[in-house]
């Protein structure tokens, strides 16, 4: 039977995965419900996927017992709410990142959710990447030995606007959190202590705020290793997430620039389209993290990425964030 899916949300993100489902690109889901606080936004979405149910409120989903699985992506300041009336009303929840932004909500999920025995998953779609699985399938079959650095990149090509950075949660917890999941994930260890610098090189109005625009992380692994984590928001040449490991018998490179695998050649030299965004890069990871929730779910099996992962997270760029306004390396208490 087809898992009924509602989704709370209907920003970029959340209009992306309404779409996959409404396309039938998740197997064994179907697209039931959609949410969205502004006037008119679900009614519109509800009529462009040939669907009856359509909300401003959420309760509306929660209450309904023909809906099986909610997708939140909604406001992170909404999530940890969001969560808890799900797992009451016994619905599966798929949640983006970040789980919340308090550290001392994470406990209190964590504990709603084995209560109320629902499945949660956390949207770190890096580990869903076919590109990332591949190394991670490499690096556990022993082809670069002992990993002991790690280097990511994540560069967007521009800032969002003020109104967003507000209520961010920083560049540490909203971009550079990321890195920390899928660092963990490939290294096989846990980041055991941070140290988190970064400036405003471009948008001035981040200073507001207390962000940056340009970041970079140092860590610590459990494990003895190291590495680095660069965030910047001053790409003028397009999307750019790449990812390089360091073993002992070699190195593993993941990402590329490259939206196409075609290059032009002509008189003043060569060029090829740069990957434009977020969405483009990770279409396929979207989609296949949507598929492995389903399949959770009828299975009643754990997510690859789960709520405890989402707080492991959340310790992470809270220390790094802590780092950065202190000066001082941070241990990672879950570390």
């Amino acid at each position: 039977m087809a898992i009924r899916c509602a989704v709370l949300g209907l920003g970029r993100l959340g209009y992306h995965h309404a779409k996959n489902l409404a396309a039938h690109q998740i197997s064994g889901a179907v697209l039931a419900s959609v949410v969205d606080p502004m006037e008119g936004r679900a009614e519109q979405a509800a009529r462009e996927f040939g669907i009856g149910k359509w909300s401003r409120n959420p309760d509306d989903v929660f209450q309904d017992p023909d809906i099986d699985a909610v997708i939140i992506v909604t406001p992170t300041s909404t999530h940890a709410e969001m969560i808890k009336r799900a797992a009451k009303h016994g619905k599966a929840i798929f949640v983006e990142k970040p789980l919340t932004q308090h550290l001392d909500e994470c406990d209190e999920i964590i504990q709603v959710v084995k209560d109320c025995k629902v499945i949660c998953q956390v949207g770190f779609m890096r580990r869903f990447d076919p590109a990332y699985a591949e190394a991670k399938r490499r690096i556990e079959a022993g082809d670069i030995g002992k990993p002991i650095y790690f280097k990511g990149i994540t560069r967007d090509a521009g800032s969002p606007p003020a109104e967003f950075i507000k209520h961010s949660g920083r560049m540490f917890l909203d971009v550079s959190i990321h890195d920390y999941d899928i660092a963990r994930y490939l290294m096989g260890a846990e980041i055991s202590s941070v140290s988190a610098h970064g400036r405003v090189l471009l948008h001035s109005f981040m200073e507001e705020f207390r962000d940056v625009d340009q970041a970079i992380t140092y860590v610590h692994f459990d494990s003895g290793a190291a590495g680095d984590i660069e965030a910047s928001r001053n790409s003028p040449y397009g999307h750019d997430i790449r990812t390089e490991i360091i073993g002992t018998e070699g190195s593993i490179f993941i990402g590329t620039l490259r939206n196409q695998n075609v290059t032009l050649l002509n008189s003043k030299g060569s060029t090829y389209e740069i990957i434009p965004d977020f969405q483009t890069r990770f279409h396929d990871a979207y989609r296949l993290e949507l598929i492995h929730f389903i399949e959770c779910v009828q299975n009643n099996q754990t997510p690859k990425v789960t709520e405890r992962d989402g707080k492991i997270n959340l310790e992470i760029a809270i220390a790094a964030t802590e780092s950065f306004d202190s000066g001082k390396t941070v241990v990672v208490k879950g570390g």
